[in-house]
């Protein structure tokens, strides 16, 4: 499986907001592209990243298979694209979009929700719709709550459980509303809706649990008062956000494997994903060690209102010609045949007609092979009201954030220095802030001239964030000076300690160009255990290495300590998009 990364932001306008960012940082591949037939037509394919891999690898099945409809034959490359940058190349130039990707004939995103927004780019376009109607899936899979299985069971044990008794009220007493007050807290990981599907349908799906009712969700109901409180319940218990599920379960599995065999260091009790992600949890397909299956697995949770089915539609654009259209329907007849159906069965998705196999079942064990209840998509313009929503809904964070303003930031980057490279990426995507989160600024090197009895220092006092404030005081910090790492991240974390926030994501967000360069605070060892996790108190410490001299891997060792995340910039061009990503845990 290969995972995509796109982006976007809530707080920008609408369109740009559910699409723009995704072309900024997703993956795309080319998954096959076989030596055409003479004689046999072209088709180009778009999958989304979650299948682009399995898709390739059946298109290449059915190239070779000499197959024939009448007398006619097709040759089917796949590339893989996130849905979100796909569904903005669509609604614009393609070719402007994604330069190095054919035009697709056929689409298969994850959802039909992209295809609803595709429909209303173009009816603001003032275009023919390119997605009018319903579509044919090739696989499925549910939303579902995944916990370790000790929790897991004891949830199940309680009966039948709603969004809201899951995620929301349950945070109010933590795990002791369940019988177990020693398991602390309830919080749980939940993905951006603007960055991914699964997000996105998590947040309809507590839309939906609201009202409870699994169809006909309106933009009164998503103004109603009351709903909007129930969404906000359940948000208020999200650890933090995260960029990409994929990544977060992988780092699960990473320390669930270690040699310790400790438990990772989370403060999450659950994670709202997709089925077919549990699945392949649990049969070690996510492992650093790839068949390497977890000491404790996952156990899948169906909410007792119902669920989201993500649908994987099949759509035949209208760019096909009908010649190209006739091959796409025997490439989906050919996709919807058993075998394989049983191939995309293997990678833990339910098949064409929502039916989840045995060892899916067993795998997830949380009872939903059975028939589910599922919220039916909304229309196109109640998921855009959603989105605009929850910027004010989801949880406020506050965040200090420490900017490194040692002497090596003076090196050259092209024609601009390496801070100005660095803190431009930084005012744009902190830029991206909602004014209720909370934000203190830092600057950090060695004693100096201007700082003589300090490596830090406070330039702006944690409060509300006014982003012209920020930008001022980042352009005015002055560079001079070693690398005090270690002192100035231990210090950050106490200082937000002893400001914790319960009711908000509380967070440490480090900038840095290079290694810990302070030989009064040297020690790594100590700087871990000052810093670890504490769940009932989580200081998440979010690092981003700009430069190739960065020690990545020791900002990567800090943010795991204290289940944050370290953000690879080391390339100068991929700096915007680790502050996308860094923005969107927030």
């Amino acid at each position: 499986m290969v995972s995509g990364r796109p982006t976007a932001r809530p707080w920008l306008p609408y369109t740009a907001a559910i699409v723009a960012g995704f072309a900024v940082i997703a993956a795309a591949y080319l998954i096959v592209r076989p030596a055409a037939d003479v004689g046999c037509t072209p088709l180009e394919v778009s999958s989304s990243i979650e299948k682009d891999v399995l898709l390739g690898e059946l298109a290449e099945r059915y190239n070779k298979s000499d197959r024939r409809y009448g007398d006619r034959c097709a040759v089917v490359t796949v590339h893989g694209l996130a849905s979100g940058a796909s569904t903005e190349a669509l609604a614009g130039d393609w070719a402007a979009k994604q330069p190095s990707l054919p035009r697709p004939q056929v689409w298969l995103p994850t959802s039909t929700l992209w295809t609803g927004q595709l429909r209303l780019l173009d009816e603001a376009a003032g275009r023919p719709a390119q997605t009018p109607g319903q579509y044919p899936s090739i696989a499925n899979s549910p939303l579902v709550i995944a916990m370790p299985q000790p929790k897991g069971k004891v949830l199940q044990q309680q009966g039948p459980l709603g969004w809201g008794e899951i995620l929301g009220s349950s945070g109010r007493t933590g795990w002791a509303a369940f019988g177990r007050p020693e398991w602390g807290r309830f919080t749980f990981g939940k993905v951006n809706p603007n960055l991914s599907t699964s997000g996105l349908a998590a947040t309809i799906a507590s839309y939906y649990a609201a009202i409870n009712r699994a169809s006909d969700l309106t933009e009164n109901d998503v103004a109603n008062p009351a709903v909007t409180q129930f969404v906000r319940r359940i948000e208020a218990n999200v650890s933090h956000y995260s960029d990409d599920i994929v990544d977060l379960l992988k780092d699960r599995a990473e320390a669930d494997l270690s040699a310790a065999g400790t438990a990772t260091p989370t403060d999450m009790s659950a994670v709202v994903t997709q089925e077919e992600l549990v699945y392949q949890y649990n049969e070690g397909e996510l492992s650093p060690t790839r068949g390497e299956k977890p000491r404790v697995p996952l156990v899948a949770i169906y909410p007792k209102e119902g669920t989201f089915n993500l649908d994987h539609p099949y759509v035949v654009l209208p760019s096909a010609s009908p010649e190209q259209r006739d091959a796409a329907a025997d490439f989906l007849k050919f996709l919807q045949e058993s075998p394989q159906q049983q191939s995309l069965g293997r990678h833990g998705f339910r098949d064409h007609e929502r039916k989840a196999s045995d060892p899916l079942a067993a795998s997830v064990g949380g009872g939903g092979g059975g028939d589910l209840t599922y919220f039916d998509p909304p229309d196109p313009t109640v998921v855009k009201a959603i989105l605009t929503g929850w910027g004010t809904l989801r949880k406020k964070a506050n965040i200090l954030v420490a900017v490194d303003t040692s002497g090596s930031m003076n090196a050259k980057i092209g024609d601009l220095t390496r801070f100005q490279v660095a803190t431009r990426a930084a005012v744009k995507g902190f830029g991206l802030l909602n004014s209720e989160d909370q934000v203190a600024l830092w600057s950090f090197s060695s004693e100096t001239g201007q700082r003589p009895k300090s490596p830090y220092s406070e330039e702006v006092r944690l409060s509300a964030f006014k982003p012209e404030v920020l930008t001022k005081e980042i352009n005015n910090l002055h560079v001079e000076g070693g690398t005090a790492l270690y002192a100035t991240v231990r210090a950050a974390h106490r200082h937000m300690l002893d400001r914790y926030d319960q009711s908000r994501i509380n967070a440490v967000v480090v900038l840095t160009d290079g290694t810990n360069e302070y030989n009064k605070d040297n020690n790594l060892a100590r700087l871990l255990k000052d810093v670890a996790l504490d769940p009932d108190r989580p200081i998440k410490i979010f690092c981003v290495a700009f430069d190739e001299r960065s020690d990545f891997a020791t900002l990567d060792r800090i943010a795991k300590a204290s289940a944050g995340k370290a953000f690879d910039a080391r390339d100068p061009a991929k700096i915007d998009d680790a502050f996308v990503k860094l923005v969107s845990s927030f």
